[in-house]
């Protein structure tokens, strides 16, 4: 998470300006930071932080080429990210995570649909005048979201803008669909053409580290299964008393509300037509989550299995306390075939399990 990296990194940017800039600055602070964490980077890290420095000594001198850097969950390209974020030295700079960007993409084109250029004006108002866009957690599963992909690519490399892009996915497993892959070969050849492709190997899974849990408020909720009263009770879990909300003009109903905590029911959220820009309104508005009735995700529609995915990244990178109720142990709730899965069950992994015979403090 971008709260883990501290403000020195600042004057570490301001150093790595320039063409004689020390490539070994940004990989000694970076190593510094692990062995705090009681971890070593990998080989793979190194490279790719060799790589950033080079890119960060290029901002000054003319036009970097973009990142793309890919490799399993766990690995630490967020954390790589937010360490070459913050060592930019430039204003004129986002880090977004790729499911609210493309949200507000899209609500920006349809707002302005009228226009000849709908793209270019919702870029206006989202990137402006940005230099540096690092996107986290990028990948694609609609072939509309891929066409559009495209345009998007082509749009800002035309505006000079230097992207940093994270993905469990190299660009040829994107999309792996067969029906779709062919018809999204153009956005792979972009991304191989314009970017510097890089894989983040290693066999340490960096978010099962218990220094990094400290860090996050994700991590400090709880995986509880059957949920039975006596967990509810230990967990202060509200008492159902239904509300519904409206979420961009559409009702949703929560299950309980009790400040800026909310109970919601998994039918709900994942088995009704909700959207990634609906969890990311009201995570805004709730920092303490209750997800209540998670059975086999197995046993549900596609489309629910990747709305309870999509909610995740959601709550991942908005880092809001989750608590997940569900009706079996979690390693035989989250079945499916979607490939993303392996991140949400990275993610839910990292919760406290309370199992029935545990008992809260």
């Amino acid at each position: 998470m971008s709260a883990w990296i501290p403000a020195p990194l600042r004057q570490l940017g301001q150093r790595l300006r320039g063409a004689e800039a020390n490539h070994s600055e940004l990989l000694d602070w970076f190593e510094d930071k692990a062995r705090s964490r009681g971890y070593q980077l990998s080989d793979g890290q190194r490279r790719v932080i060799q790589c950033m420095a080079a890119q960060l000594a290029q901002l000054e001198q003319g036009q970097p080429r973009s990142l793309y850097l890919y490799g399993s969950v766990g690995r630490g390209k967020s954390w790589l990210l937010d360490g070459f974020f913050q060592a930019v030295p430039v204003e004129a700079k986002l880090r977004l995570h790729f499911h609210d960007f493309f949200a507000r993409l899209h609500q920006g084109m349809h707002r302005h649909r009228a226009l000849d250029d709908a793209l270019g004006a919702t870029l206006d108002e989202l990137v402006g005048d940005c230099r540096v866009l690092c996107f986290d957690e990028f990948h694609v599963h609609d072939i509309g979201d891929a066409m559009l992909l495209t345009r998007l690519f082509n749009a800002l490399f035309a505006r000079g803008v230097f992207l940093l892009v994270t993905s469990n996915y190299a660009p040829e497993g994107l999309l792996p669909n067969p029906l779709y892959h062919e018809r999204f070969l153009p956005v792979i050849r972009l991304i191989n053409s314009a970017m510097e492709v890089l894989e983040v190997g290693g066999d340490t899974d960096f978010r099962s580290l218990p220094a990094n849990r400290e860090h996050q408020r994700f991590t400090q909720g709880h995986y509880v299964w059957p949920g039975d009263a006596a967990q509810r009770q230990a967990l202060n879990v509200p008492r159902e008393q239904p509300v519904m909300l409206e979420v961009n003009k559409r009702p949703l109903r929560a299950l309980a509300i009790d400040g800026r905590r909310v109970v919601l029911g998994f039918d709900d959220l994942c088995e009704k037509a909700t959207a990634v820009i609906d969890y990311l309104v009201l995570a805004q508005q709730y920092d303490e989550w209750i997800i209540d009735g998670l059975d086999d995700l197995a046993e549900c529609s596609l489309a629910a299995q990747q709305r309870f995915v999509n909610l995740v990244d959601v709550l991942y990178d908005q880092d809001r306390q989750v608590t997940v109720i569900g009706k079996r142990p979690l390693e035989e709730s989250l079945g499916g075939p979607l490939a993303d899965l392996m991140r949400t069950r990275s993610r839910l992994g990292q919760l406290h399990q309370v199992a029935p015979w545990h008992c809260m403090a």
